[in-house]
């Protein structure tokens, strides 16, 4: 997304992205939510020179709950950062919570770009135990119908045996052949 300054960013997935970039002209702040498989870019005009401090931090969001999840293993972020030029100035993996930085060395507009390095794996992890919690009551919750179920059958087909027997006698004694 070129042209996209450090500015709040519109709600776009479930892991969410929080960038402070440290430059020579002060401190900004950029949180923005980010998918798993999306990746996002953003311009910024950095002088000849500069170290650029990148402190972020990711989380996982449970839409069940609606809050963010503590850090969860395997869950991080790769970026990437290419000068004015093209050329990849840094380009790396990194954990769920951390740091980069980079020098530029030629002034003018560099392109930042982050996505997620999770796999669905990591990045459903935190909602996996609330979905096999619901999915074990689902399972208890039929295995105990179908276990009412049977009995009520085995009672009405009892019920129906002994229905029939006494209607058979009775038929049998109408008939004076017993």
């Amino acid at each position: 997304m070129a042209g996209v300054g450090l500015g709040p960013l519109r709600a776009m997935g479930r892991q969410a992205l929080l960038l402070l970039a440290l430059c020579a002209t002060g401190a900004r702040g950029l949180y923005f939510h980010i998918g798993e498989t999306e990746k996002r870019c953003f311009i910024e005009e950095i002088p000849d020179e500069t170290m650029v401090i990148g402190n972020y931090r990711t989380q996982m969001w449970d839409k069940q709950k609606e809050v963010f999840l503590p850090s969860t293993p395997g869950l991080g972020m790769h970026v990437e950062v290419k000068d004015p030029d093209g050329k990849v100035v840094l380009s790396r993996q990194y954990g769920s919570e951390g740091r980069f930085t980079f020098t530029s060395h030629t002034p003018g507009d560099h392109q930042i770009c982050l996505h997620s390095n999770s796999t669905r794996m990591a990045l459903f992890a935190g909602g996996k135990l609330y979905r096999e919690e619901r999915f074990r009551l689902t399972s208890e919750s039929t295995n105990q119908r179908v276990l009412w179920w049977s009995i009520a059958q085995t009672v009405i087909l009892i019920l129906t045996g002994i229905w029939q027997m006494r209607h058979l006698k009775s038929f049998f004694e109408a008939k004076k052949l017993v």
